[in-house]
């Protein structure tokens, strides 16, 4: 039997370059067809010299594929997704199109009603850290978003335990390759350069996300404040979350914390992917990587739980969790393809 013909649709942004780089060295799968508009007719390593190796030319539409992933933009996702999985073809969506599980939820956040409200429904959360079991059996995923990622995570195993109050605090710092290939004067290097910035104080469109999925661990109503930041990197999400404990649920002293540690280190002994540090990450230790570390802490002082994560935006944030995805709905080991380590420095 041959290897699983995948293909890419808008492998021209940032994700989709991505996928193509780290599926090139998948040993049971082969990237077969690749689409961009803008760079129809030419081939991969004339546009991306680093993937010379990749004898694809790019083509406006998909050819005949096993599997897909989609890396066009939120609205533009849907209408490429919903034919393929139709027709029986499994897809990893990057998009934010599937993500949200109310319709009505979706339109408040992206400004338009969503074309399939029943897929939309269907479609599993593709975190697969929480999900593992129903994206082994999905034909649609819906691939978080980075900020939501390194966010739930370093959330959860407190959450589902019962651990913290409803209020929330979430102040991310990202790298500027998160918000995309597109060029513009707010990613524009003298305007980025030495220079950090909060945007979106209003409401990012990944705060609906982290709250479907915070509530759902819950079993009840959560307040998150997330306040994301622009920092002068390419690469890299650092995320702190702040919440107040529960009185009486965690040891006061070393013993609560060794309690803290013990708790998110049992709730990820199956990921493959999670590393509880013991000491503060830097962005720069999951450059390049498919790991999301996270460090649990307790301020006693205040009463607080202080949990930071950091991840790679471009691959645990976007084409190595996709490629998580990806394994399991094709039946492979969740890590196959994934193992490098980061590069430093």
């Amino acid at each position: 039997m041959g290897k699983t013909r995948i293909g890419i649709i808008n492998v021209t942004g940032y994700a989709g370059v991505e996928l193509a780089r780290l599926l090139r060295q998948h040993p049971e799968v082969t990237l077969s067809s690749v689409t961009g508009r803008s760079a129809a007719g030419q081939r991969l390593g004339e546009v991306f010299p680093h993937l010379a190796g990749i004898d694809l030319v790019i083509k406006p539409e998909l050819e005949e594929v096993d599997f897909a992933f989609s890396a066009l933009p939120h609205r533009e996702s849907a209408t490429e997704v919903i034919p393929l999985v139709t027709r029986g073809v499994k897809v990893v969506d990057l998009s934010a199109d599937f993500r949200l599980k109310d319709a009505a939820e979706y339109q408040r956040w992206y400004g338009s009603a969503h074309p399939d409200p029943g897929l939309l429904e269907e479609a599993v959360y593709g975190l697969t850290e929480l999900y593992r079991p129903q994206v082994a059996a999905a034909r649609l995923a819906a691939n978080p978003g980075c900020y939501s990622t390194g966010i739930i995570l370093a959330l959860a195993p407190a959450v589902k335990a019962g651990l913290i109050g409803p209020q929330i605090i979430v102040d991310s710092k990202s790298g500027v390759s998160g918000a995309g290939r597109t060029v513009s004067l707010q990613t524009h290097y003298p305007e980025v350069n030495e220079d950090v910035s909060a945007y979106a104080l209003g409401g990012h469109r990944h705060l609906p996300e982290i709250v479907q999925e915070l509530e759902l661990l819950a079993g009840k109503s959560l307040s998150v404040t997330f306040v994301p930041h622009l920092l002068p990197m390419t690469r890299g999400i650092l995320s702190t979350c702040y919440a107040f404990l529960v009185p009486g649920k965690v040891a006061a002293g070393k013993k609560g914390e060794d309690e803290m540690r013990h708790l998110y280190s049992d709730f990820y002994r199956d990921a493959p992917f999670i590393r509880i540090v013991t000491a503060p990450p830097h962005t720069k230790h999951t450059w390049g990587s498919n790991f999301c570390l996270i460090y649990p802490a307790i301020d006693h002082r205040t009463g607080r739980l202080i949990v930071i994560s950091c991840l790679d935006n471009l691959v645990k944030g976007a084409a190595g969790q996709a490629i998580q995805n990806m394994n399991l709905m094709l039946g492979l080991p969740e890590a196959t393809g994934l193992q490098a380590q980061a590069i430093y420095p």
